[in-house]
């Protein structure tokens, strides 16, 4: 049965685009890294496309490594730090989402709610907060840690991190601030909640001293393939970034997390699974194939080297391109994505030399590519959304704003010819447009069911 809802989108968004050789590109501004008026223009063409959002990925640590070819590689090395970049983005837009990276790993409770309820303000009611625990240990060594904690001392702490965060957001019944001036009564007293929650990672009192914005809270993502990662999502978020490599391996991964919703007392249609795609579209297949061709040559192998081995964990310097991978280098357990880790294993073992995997992952990078004519990409999408493979997708332009702006005139006018993608934003806000429900705040809920018991 076809669906009735329509395909979310997302602009994922590292500087210079999603591929690392995208900053070389003739149509990249070099200078772009720390220039707002590149990132506003991202933000603005995404929503004058009517996409649902802009999703900034981040880590808090320039990258470590072999030194020739990091200093070939920006990506790390000179970047905003989201939430600012977001804030100021949020005053200068009307109706896209905004979607930071924020570590639960390295931050408090406390300043997370505080900020990313000041963005959903400021943005009226507009942002969301993308939940890592982070996976590469050179951002540990910037936080009073030697490396990175233990995946399940990590999800352990995201866990009760989110519950904390959750609770101070609900500090104040939507309907509490009365602004009296004739009585002199700013909000009413018995809507505003004292946290003091104590717990075996932290202690908060509490109250958060801001309101809540139009949409009640800042919307969740996630990007979890593990079993602990699937159990928090399913929880807690409300965008689920996947990384599955081919429609059926997703279309499991949409049925298992959404069916452990309702185990939450959730329902699944308030979960958008949104697989990372990265897609080279041009009028013709060959035109399409160049732009690949032309970002594969200008990637510098030191580069390519340094890619591969921060995907698979493993030391690659010295290896030579044409030999078959070290299967002994790769670790027994992944700090990272254990998704995404088994994918890349599984294709390792296929026997490829490191240059062949350096230029299999230059082209489609981590998750899904595709490569090819309107047409060709819009069927594509198309099936993953109509088999319930996807709810939408998260686009990984090689570059940008080039990519952007074609598969803006190129695909989009397909995707609305199909009754796909939308003409115009269904509200003010991001909950509004994911369709997404408003969350109960917890003190209110008592309330009412306290009434309806007494």
């Amino acid at each position: 049965m076809k669906r009735l809802d329509k395909m979310k989108l997302g602009t994922f968004v590292y500087t210079f685009g999603f591929h690392p050789a995208s900053w070389r590109h003739p149509a990249s501004k070099v200078t772009a890294a720390t220039d707002f008026a590149h990132m506003l223009d991202i933000a603005r063409k995404s929503e004058a496309a009517k996409f649902d959002f802009m999703f900034l990925a981040d880590s808090a640590a320039a990258g470590v490594g072999d030194p020739d070819a990091l200093s070939r590689s920006p990506t790390k090395a000179n970047r905003f730090e989201p939430l600012s970049l977001i804030s100021a983005l949020s005053v200068m837009t009307d109706k896209l989402g905004l979607v930071s990276t924020l570590s639960t790993s390295y931050y408090e409770p406390f300043n997370v709610a505080r900020i990313f309820a000041s963005i959903d303000q400021l943005s009226n009611g507009r942002a969301c907060w993308n939940v890592v625990t982070s996976d590469h240990d050179e951002t540990g060594y910037n936080f009073n840690r030697l490396g990175l904690d233990p995946h399940a001392v990590r999800y352990e702490r995201a866990q009760e991190f989110i519950d904390v965060v959750f609770g101070l957001w609900d500090s104040f019944e939507r309907d509490a601030l009365l602004l009296d001036r004739g009585e002199g009564v700013y909000y009413d007293k018995d809507k505003l909640h004292i946290l003091n929650h104590v717990g075996k990672n932290f202690q908060v009192r509490g109250p958060l001293n801001i309101a809540p914005s139009a949409q009640g809270r800042p919307v969740i993502a996630q990007a979890g393939g593990s079993e602990a990662g699937m159990a928090l999502a399913a929880r807690t978020s409300e965008i689920v970034f996947s990384l599955a490599s081919n429609i059926d391996s997703n279309r499991a991964f949409y049925q298992n997390v959404k069916g452990r919703m309702p185990a939450f007392g959730r329902n699944p249609n308030d979960m958008k699974i949104m697989p990372g795609i990265v897609i080279n579209v041009g009028e013709t297949e060959t035109e399409a194939k160049a732009k690949v061709d032309f970002l594969i040559d200008n990637l510098h192998p030191d580069v390519g080297r340094l890619m591969l081995s921060e995907f698979l964990e493993a030391d690659l310097r010295g290896v030579p391109f044409d030999q078959p991978f070290p299967m002994d280098r790769l670790p027994a357990e992944p700090k990272g994505s254990r998704k995404m880790f088994d994918q890349l294993v599984e294709f390792v073992k296929q026997g490829q030399t490191v240059g062949q995997l350096i230029r299999h992952y230059a082209e489609r990078h981590t998750g899904n590519g595709i490569t090819g004519t309107p047409t060709q990409i819009a069927d594509y999408m198309e099936e993953w959304f109509e088999t319930r493979a996807a709810d939408g997708f998260i686009l990984m332009f090689p570059t940008l704003p080039s990519s952007l702006d074609d598969f803006v005139k190129l695909v989009l006018p397909e995707l609305r010819r199909r009754g796909l993608f939308r003409e115009e934003y269904e509200g003010a806000t991001l909950r509004d447009n994911l369709g997404l429900s408003m969350p109960p705040n917890r003190y209110a809920a008592a309330r009412i069911a306290g009434a309806e018991h007494g």
